[in-house]
């Protein structure tokens, strides 16, 4: 007796494929188009920094996992929705605010959210929710995480000094630097740990979607892939100095010292995947199911779908065209900064305090000087920023009051405080500098944005974002004091003295320059 064998029918591609893949295509090289710019910083980030590098790879990931659900998605039908057209908009403001503001990551975060939503926009929601991870994967190309440095770098610095006195070993410390009695060491950018995370991260966001089906242990894994490089990197510090400590300094200095960091970190990333492969679910191909088609004209649909591509690209050069628009109306660079003076009661000095001044760059002037009352000496230093883009601005991840590299000063600790200045309270950054032994500084810091003050970075982004918008420029200013500081707190009461004082002249000081008198 013959037996049939009964073999799976291939379902056909849905005929309207023809014209939105095409459609979708062009619309996000028009975007692209648009977007250049942002898309072109984003492209410089991952040639010049290491911790970056990955974003190259990124969207050839992508388009491979979109590749590997071919099948499935071709007997989907595609499927217009203005809805993603309007999110766009949203998204377009958002890019908008990023670039008035100066912060890369909110501009570059909004076109990826752009490229993503012009999925939907032309193929449907039901096409984006079966390639919804590859397109989230997207996200990590964007050049993210540099904020983190500070205290991930805080956190491996206290972690070493623990182990180290866990150890037995005498330890010395002060912020990131500490000494023991074989040598001094310190933590710098490239002990932070950021690049294993967001290394860690990524891949492991890849390895949780490939390797399992649940998403519980999805996000199991990736919060693995989140902890393990932090708690690695603090072992790996650890490991470094005792390694030093123990070979008189011979061995895990200089250039193995970083071998040493990316071949441990290489170790304890594939023990993590060798033991999260042990738990993996097999992937179980699901038969390709083609979606209810409707009897409208094909015509119809794809009509539809070519004109939600044009929307698209329409409001996306609205916002591009509005930012153009900002950028037209530009201020006049500046001569010089307005000088700070006179203040009733405090003596004069060109001189700089201690040869000092904070490390913020590209501003577009700044002024520097020394006071005196009672033979007890203070320092102030503005610096002055106008028509801020990539490189010139106030607020950068570069700007810092001192380097963790600088051979001289080292911050030692670090809060805020409300002071009145001016006839109004404000909050101001406060930061202990070490020098040469025992010379310490007293350091307060905060912002001015068109008028506006505050000591938050954010705030500081956010007026400047309304000030720009409102057509009043983006005109900021750094003003930092510093005096010597003693056991006995007159730092801090000659700081208040100063501020009570001469509140007013800063102020005149920097709405002369505002004013271009």
């Amino acid at each position: 007796m013959n037996q049939a064998v009964l073999r799976p029918t291939s379902l056909a591609a849905d005929p309207a494929w023809r014209v939105a893949l095409p459609t979708l295509v062009l619309t996000l090289l028009l975007i692209l188009l648009l977007f250049r710019e942002t898309a072109l910083t984003m492209a410089a980030v991952w040639e010049r920094s290491d911790t970056y590098a990955h974003g190259f790879i990124v969207p050839p990931i992508t388009l491979w996992l979109i590749w590997r659900l071919r099948s499935s998605l071709a007997v989907l039908a595609p499927r217009y929705s203005f809805l993603a057209v309007f999110l766009i908009a949203g998204v377009g403001f958002a890019w908008l605010l990023g670039e008035v503001a100066a912060v890369n990551a909110l501009s570059q975060f909004a076109l990826v959210a752009m490229l993503i939503l012009a999925v939907p926009a032309v193929l449907g929601w039901g096409v984006a929710r079966h390639i919804a991870f590859p397109l989230f994967f997207l996200f990590f190309a964007v050049p993210f995480g540099d904020f983190t440095m500070p205290k991930l770098m805080e956190w491996t610095a206290h972690f070493t000094i623990l182990g180290l006195r866990f150890s037995g070993i005498p330890v010395h410390a002060e912020g990131l630097r500490f000494v023991i009695p074989t040598g001094s060491w310190s933590v710098v950018e490239a002990c932070s740990g950021v690049r294993y995370l967001i290394a860690s991260v990524t891949v492991g966001t890849l390895f949780a979607y490939l390797t399992y089906r649940s998403l519980t242990r999805r996000l199991l894994f990736v919060l693995v892939s989140f902890l393990v490089p932090i708690i690695a990197n603090w072992a790996r510090a650890y490991m470094i100095v005792m390694i030093g400590h123990l070979s008189g300094n011979k061995l895990a200095v200089g250039v193995d010292h970083l071998i040493y960091g990316w071949l441990f970190f290489g170790i304890v990333i594939l023990a993590m995947f060798w033991i999260g492969a042990r738990w993996r679910e097999d992937e179980l191909e699901d038969p390709p199911q083609a979606t209810a088609r409707t009897a409208a004209p094909a015509l119809a649909a794809t009509s539809r779908s070519l004109v939600a591509a044009v929307a698209t690209v329409l409001v996306g050069g609205f916002w591009s065209f509005v930012q153009l628009q900002i950028e037209d109306h530009r201020a006049p660079q500046i001569a010089q900064a307005a000088r700070v003076g006179p203040i009733a009661g405090w003596q004069a000095s060109d001189s700089r305090l201690y040869e000092w001044q904070p490390s913020f760059e590209n501003y577009a002037a700044s002024s520097q000087a020394s006071f005196a009352k009672d033979g007890r000496p203070l320092g102030l230093f503005l610096a002055y920023y106008r028509n801020q883009d990539e490189q010139h601005k106030l607020v950068s991840s570069n700007n810092a009051l001192v380097r963790n590299n600088d051979p001289l000063w080292a911050k030692v600790a670090g809060g805020t405080r409300a002071i009145l200045f001016d006839e109004q309270e404000i909050k101001v950054r406060t930061v202990v500098l070490r020098g040469q032994p025992p010379l310490r500084m007293l350091v307060w810091q905060w912002y001015w944005v068109n008028g506006r003050w505050t000591a938050s970075e954010v705030m500081a982004k956010a007026y400047m974002a309304l000030s720009r918008l409102s057509g009043k420029g983006d005109d900021s200013a750094l003003i930092v004091l510093y005096t010597p500081l003693d056991g006995g707190g007159s730092g801090e009461a000659l700081l208040e003295d100063f501020v009570r004082t001469a509140g007013p002249a800063i102020n005149a000081a920097l709405r002369q320059t505002l004013d271009g008198q």
